[in-house]
């Protein structure tokens, strides 16, 4: 069974190959020149969640990070690289966090059992949900409250980029903006939670102001 399952991957790559080349002969002579992406796009691992395709872009038109439920933890030395590597090397102009409903991640960490090395990772999601607590008891409906922690969550990641002393450097320097977004798995649609990230700068930087 893994064989064959192996064996569909790489002739689907044959056929990509063929695919890309009868509309392009120089298509991947092009990828090789480098990338130029106007945006970093941090989503979830979801194997239903694509980046690339939801947008309708190409590659190396968006520097992609993706990790369970799309957390932005200013300890995780994987997605802080990426973030750096993004706005202070490839200079893009837009940092999205994109989440999305029906997300795994957020509803294992809405629950009480214990998922081992998952903890730590689901506790900060669990953080969110403490940080929001009155609003999302207020919810009756299961599902629309699960629907609303995928939200805020996509929100406080925004923040938590917010915080970062490359994002404000780069905020000052030049034009650089923080986007929420969530995919709707169930209609394919990609929605902009419309995040006041001006206003949200502002509060925090009494606190979070890094020179």
């Amino acid at each position: 069974m893994a064989s064959n399952f192996l064996d569909k991957i790489f002739e689907n790559n044959k056929k990509w190959i063929q695919d890309k080349l009868s509309l392009q002969r120089n298509y991947f002579n092009e990828l090789g020149k480098g990338q130029k992406p106007e945006s970093l796009y941090i989503g979830c691992s979801d194997s239903r969640v694509t980046a690339e395709e939801l947008m309708g872009l190409n590659p190396g038109e968006v520097f992609v990070h993706r990790n369970i439920a799309n957390m932005v933890i200013n300890i995780d030395l994987n997605t802080m690289s990426v973030v750096e590597y993004a706005v202070e090397h490839l200079k893009v102009s837009h940092l999205v966090v994109c989440g999305h409903y029906a997300c795994g991640g957020v509803k294992a960490a809405m629950q009480s059992a214990d998922l081992g090395l998952l903890n730590p990772w689901l506790r900060c999601i669990r953080d969110v949900y403490r940080l929001h607590k009155d609003e999302l008891n207020a919810i009756e409906d299961e599902e629309k409250k699960y629907d609303r922690l995928v939200e805020l969550n996509v929100q406080e990641q925004c923040v938590n980029l917010i915080k970062t002393a490359v994002v404000q450097k780069a905020y000052r320097q030049r034009d650089l903006t923080v986007h929420g977004w969530v995919f709707d798995v169930h209609s394919g649609k990609l929605i902009d939670l419309n995040i006041d990230f001006e206003r949200i700068l502002k509060e925090i930087m009494e606190i979070y102001h890094l020179d």
